[in-house]
């Protein structure tokens, strides 16, 4: 039985490390955002329990 031409690996696997190297840096934005977020959300509380501290 005749095989077909052969495979091309070699770009599959930079086509992969490529999309993997994509993929960890869209985690990696997003974690950054959620933690920029989460350090805002905490500022802007403090800042509203000091008003209402101030305000009684």
């Amino acid at each position: 039985m005749a095989k077909g031409p052969e495979k091309n690996t070699k770009n599959k696997a930079l086509h992969t490390k490529l999309l993997n190297r994509k993929k960890a840096k869209l985690q990696e934005d997003k974690k950054e955002k959620a933690l920029r977020l989460k350090a805002l959300v905490t500022k802007m509380n403090q800042k509203k329990n000091s008003d209402e501290s101030d305000v009684t």
